[in-house]
């Protein structure tokens, strides 16, 4: 037991030592100041002897000289002060903690004692509180024991009732007296109390950490399911997760092509309140650090590339802007509190093909920029730039975006590992910022530096091919011998190349392939030569690679390729991508795979850009996952397909999606000598215009087997839209001849087959009317009225322009941007258009077939109902295993929809077995059964049973025996009937007169007694046991 409270420094008055004891067990025998003891009055003699026994008797037979008198002089004065100690018996925190209190009054008192606790979050809580009175023991010393309660959540640790203990970080046991008549209420407040105290102390308890503490016994049993969860998780201890103000935004390299596309981050509100405050505090006064690893092919070819900048959320450039400029320098750009924008431009030029590091620190209005070079970070360049502005500073209103965007293009290198301090300035020595793929990016430097040596030797070829060829021209007589001798000899080759031994020996497949390469089909233009002879030593891989052991002559072909490659004809990147990663006759080198994939991702080929893609959104073969630089793989590839799909130049093919289970449509592959084609050709020669447009269709983007040929579409597409007047085929030309797809462009002549097309009633004219004012004429009310006209006809494109018109403020007669009426018309289409754009996707998920079918059944804003259709896309939901469809095709049935024979086919339903509709419906709802997922009824089962019910009371109601039974039982029921009513008129019994009640102590008389007889009977006593009838 400890004794606490002296001298821990809490403000009190100035108090005495509780005084002496008086002699004998009780502290109120204390001798008052100038009186004499109470009992002793009128016994003087007696007082006497007592005095003269206590001096003489003691001193008798021993030595009395130490002896002092055990009798104390009367005070002549004492002055009582009250005083409050408590001792508490554990010193730890607990549910029910013991205190005693020990106090004194000198007058009528009140005795408070609180219990306060202080946590990371609030101080000053009172827990429990407890006051007395005392206003018959004055002038004495009290004890008094208290049990002091905490809360459970302050003393036991987290389980299934107490789900968020609290972490206490100060428990203070205070107690104070305050004097009862002093003037002031029982009910006042514990703060007013407190202030008019005339004593008080306090001691501080010992709290436990949260996890140290015991588990509580409630007294209660879960359920065994719930019990065994919690177990799972009661003794972990849950960690918050470290937070600071460093983000890494990229840590694999990222390959960037120099095109409006890169990588966008968002920062978040930091969770920790100390981190938060302080990003607030510095909006006006940034202080961060950018760090990041490039490495550059070229410098800008446009006016400023995209390296890293902040979008605000007005889509307009924040603080930090980093830009490259195309002679070198970097461009910084901030944005100013006041509003405006404010940029500046570094002395010095950024490296070329060297792997160096970029810091960016921003401290107030001063910009220190410094670039390393190397791994080991030797220093380059230096420079501070200080303003006297604001700069304003919210890296949470907005996202980041590294290389290119809609807004500017990127750089064409790599990036490397780039870190971002948000909430420090600091020193490059004090950056830590590691080229982590530290193998990778020095590949990359050795792969530019050999491909630099390659190109050289490229290009001067081309150069003395070039000039040879001309030498030629000039020299050769134009024969028909030399044509012949040109056309089927041997290819003239250059012989003489200007370079040392050990280049040759260094490139040998380049000088071989160079030699083999003939004179007349080098390109003239040396800006494309490099590119061009790249792609015929391509060609030359390929065609080895495709004979009979082609596979065999993998490692051969691998240093053509690589040339080819390094030529920047980055198909070839691509094989070799895929020859390295999965070890395809040659070594597999994950190394090197990575290599390839980064450097034709670099060089815009599109099956490398996937491959990254595809192995950053997987986080496969060491790549790291990282969604965002997948996105920015995969974005690039989506803003070039749309242009590669209008492409017709080289062997660019439309892209189809055949389902292989499709006979139908693997019916219709073919090729120019095949019978569809064939069949199609001579239909179309009659005039058949169905066949004229398909057959331009496929010629014009090489669908169905055939290979691309525009020049003959368009042959069929004039001939259809002037001999047939089809307007679908007079719509196609139209637009062949406005975009000047694989003919020259006429404007005119296709307005007036537009104008055509849309007279004949078709609404796709109409909508291509309104795309020509809007594009070409800026006549944006012909447009919106050509729009509004194809949006009756149905036309779903129609809807979605009047959308963009509200969305832009330029539709004629509604001033300024109209979000509602925008949403209503680009609301219309969406979900028809994205669903029905799912229906086509290979592998369609069986919702979007239903939603379809609902979309054609219930018809959609201007879209008609189709139920031909919508019996199509529930067939294919069922088809794939979706009950839903089951079970919408019986509902269309019973409303009295007839199924194709085609479709029943389709669901293999023989309609020979199943000739009606109720053999159907049966069919349909028990596949819809067995297809169900509910272990319970399901709508399928239900609809089986109701069915099955309907058909047996059917049966029932037009069966003869029923007939018969029902007249049978009618008939018994009306004779059974008119016998009871008969027997019951004839048992009741004639009139009679009344009589009087048995029971004279009922208080509620029979109704055949008068109310005079009922009182009578009331008067009398008794009755007799058998009344007489009365008259």
């Amino acid at each position: 037991m400890q004794r606490r409270g002296a001298g821990l420094g809490w403000p009190r008055q100035q108090q005495q030592q509780p005084p002496p004891l008086a002699v004998g067990p009780r502290a109120a025998a204390m001798v008052p100041s100038g009186g004499v003891p109470q009992g002793l009055g009128g016994r003087s003699a007696c007082a006497l002897l007592l005095l003269c026994y206590l001096n003489v008797v003691p001193s008798l037979g021993r030595q009395t000289s130490l002896t002092t008198s055990v009798i104390p002089k009367a005070e002549q004065s004492v002055a009582y002060k009250d005083f409050i100690y408590f001792t508490v018996f554990e010193g730890n925190v607990r549910n029910v903690s013991e205190v005693s209190v020990e106090y004194l009054c000198s007058q009528p008192c009140v005795v408070n004692l609180e219990a306060v606790v202080s946590s990371e979050f609030r101080s000053s809580i009172p827990v429990y509180k407890k006051r007395w009175k005392n206003e018959k023991h004055l002038h004495t010393s009290r004890t008094q024991i208290v049990h002091v309660k905490f809360p459970s959540i302050m003393v036991y640790r987290d389980d299934y009732f107490i789900r968020h203990s609290i972490s206490v970080s100060a428990v203070i046991v205070r107690a104070w007296i305050t004097h009862k008549y002093s003037g002031r209420d029982w009910n006042v407040k514990w703060e007013e109390n407190l202030l008019h105290a005339v004593a008080k102390n306090y001691t501080l308890l010992q709290t436990i950490p949260p996890f140290e503490r015991p588990f509580k016994d409630h007294q209660v049993c879960l359920e065994w399911n719930m019990g065994y969860i919690w177990n799972l998780r009661a003794n972990r201890i849950p960690q918050c997760p470290l937070e600071n103000d460093v983000v890494a935004l990229l840590g694999f390299p990222y390959a960037s092509s120099g095109e409006n596309t890169g990588i966008v981050k968002k920062f978040p509100r930091f969770r920790n309140r100390e981190l938060e405050a302080t990003r607030r505090q510095r909006m006006d006064y940034p202080v961060f650090t950018v760090s990041l690893w490039l490495y550059l092919l070229h410098y800008c070819k446009a006016n400023l590339c995209g390296i890293l900048y902040f979008v605000d959320s007005n889509e307009m450039y924040g603080t930090p802007s980093v830009f490259l400029t195309e002679e070198g320098y970097l461009h910084i750009q901030m944005h100013l509190v006041k509003g405006e924008d404010l940029a500046v431009k570094t002395k010095f030029i950024i490296p070329l093909k060297e792997w160096f590091r970029l810091d960016i620190s921003f401290n107030g209005g001063q910009i220190v920029v410094t670039t390393s070079i190397g791994q080991d970070l030797k220093s380059y360049h230096n420079q501070t730039i200080s303003f006297r502005e604001d700069f304003h500073y919210n890296d949470t209103a907005g996202y980041f975006i590294i290389g290119g965007s809609r807004y500017v293009a990127g750089i064409e290198g790599f990036f490397g590992p780039l870190k971002y301090y948000r909430l420090r300035s600091l020193h490059p020595a004090q950056i830590f910022n590691p080229l982590l793929e530290k193998q990778l990016a020095e590949q990359i430097k050795l792969y530019y530096e050999r491909c630099a040596e390659v190109q050289e030797i490229v290009s001067v070829y081309a150069s003395a091919a070039k000039h040879g060829g001309e030498r030629q021209e000039a020299c050769h007589l134009h024969n028909s011998y030399l044509d012949l001798q040109r056309r089927y000899g041997r290819p003239s080759m250059c012989r003489a190349f200007p370079w040392e031994k050990e280049l040759k020996d260094k490139h040998p497949s380049l000088f071989q392939a160079l030699l083999e390469m003939d004179l007349l089909t080098v390109p003239r233009n040396q800006n494309e030569s490099v590119s061009e002879i790249g792609g015929k030593i391509f060609e030359k891989a390929v065609k080895r690679l495709s004979s009979i052991d082609g596979l065999h002559q993998i490692s051969s072909i691998v240093p053509f390729l690589t040339d080819s490659s390094c030529c920047g004809y980055h198909k070839a990147s691509y094989y070799l991508a895929v020859f390295y990663e999965t070890g395809l006759n040659v070594p597999r080198d994950q190394l090197q795979g990575m290599l390839y994939s980064l450097v034709g991702g670099q060089g815009s080929e599109r099956l490398s850009s996937m491959n990254l893609g595809y192995k950053h959104y997987q986080g496969i073969d060491n790549y790291p996952l990282d969604w965002e630089l997948s996105y920015a793989y995969y974005s690039n590839i989506a803003t070039k397909t749309p242009l590669d799909q209008h492409t017709l130049q080289g062997d660019q093919a439309y892209v189809e999606t055949i389902r292989l289970k499709d006979d139908e449509i693997l019916k219709v592959q073919t090729k120019e000598d095949g019978d569809v084609f064939m069949w199609l050709k001579h239909e179309a020669t009659r005039g058949n215009a169905a066949a004229q447009q398909r057959l331009a269709q496929m010629l014009f983007w090489g669908q169905q087997g055939v290979a691309k040929n525009p020049e003959a579409a368009i042959e069929w597409y004039a001939k259809g839209a002037l001999e047939t007047e089809d307007p679908a085929l007079i719509y196609d030309y139209a637009i062949v001849l406005f975009k000047g797809q694989g003919v020259k462009k006429n404007r005119r002549l296709a307005l007036e087959l537009m104008k055509k097309a849309a007279s004949k009633g078709l609404h796709q004219a109409v909508n291509g009317l309104g795309w020509y004012y809007h594009k070409f004429k800026k006549n944006y009310a012909k447009a919106a009225k050509y729009w509004l006209k194809a949006e009756e006809m149905g036309n779903p494109d129609a809807s979605y322009n009047l959308g963009v018109l509200h969305l832009d403020g330029i539709f004629p007669g509604v001033p300024g941007r109209n979000q509602d009426l925008a949403r209503r018309y680009l609301g219309v289409n969406c979900v028809w258009r994205y669903y029905n754009f799912s229906v086509f996707q290979i592998d369609a998920p069986s919702f979007a077939y239903l939603k379809m079918g609902d979309l054609y059944y219930y018809g959609h804003q201007n879209q008609s109902q189709d139920l031909e259709l919508s019996v199509q896309m529930y067939a294919q939901a069922a088809l794939d295993g979706d009950s839903q469809g089951f079970f919408n095709l019986a509902l269309l049935i019973e409303e009295g929809t007839i199924i194709p024979h085609h479709i029943l086919d389709f669901l293999e339903i023989d309609s020979t077995l199943h000739s009606n509709n109720i053999s159907i419906l049966q069919e349909l709802y028990e596949r819809c059964w067995s297809h169900s997922n509910e272990e319970s009824f399901s709508p399928c089962s239900l609809a089986w049973l109701y069915l099955h019910l309907r058909l047996l009371w059917g049966a029932i109601l037009h069966s003869a025996l029923i007939y018969f039974l029902g007249t049978f039982l009618l008939s018994i029921l009306i004779a059974w009937t008119v016998q009871y009513f008969q027997s019951v008129s004839a048992s009741d019994p004639p009139p009679r007169p009344s009589q009087a009640s048995p029971d004279t102590a009922t208080s509620t008389a029979s109704p055949a007694v008068t109310p005079a007889a009922d009182a009578s009977d009331q008067d009398q006593p008794t009755v007799t046991n058998n009344p007489e009838p009365r008259g």
